[in-house]
């Protein structure tokens, strides 16, 4: 079975941002904390969540341990 592709073009602009700042720490460490990302966003904590939300029931994010990471994609991201 293949992994479904996801459009990342089509989310919101708060979901590409929290997309975004969820993509570098997880490239480097696996995953990113709730906290990080509400700081690293500078959105509030209620706004993280719900895009966090729509993030994962998309298939984009992942949670992961005590954090959020990609879900499948098909394209590299450079460290």
């Amino acid at each position: 079975m293949t992994e479904p592709e996801h459009d990342v073009q089509a989310l919101s602009d708060v979901d590409i941002h929290v997309y975004e700042a969820i993509a570098g720490p997880a490239v480097e460490h696996g995953s990113v904390g709730l906290g990080e990302l509400v700081h690293s966003t500078g959105l509030p904590d209620e706004e993280v969540r719900e895009s966090l939300e729509r993030l994962i029931g998309q298939g984009h994010v992942r949670r992961i341990r005590d954090g959020f990471g990609l879900g499948p994609h098909t394209f590299e991201v450079e460290r």
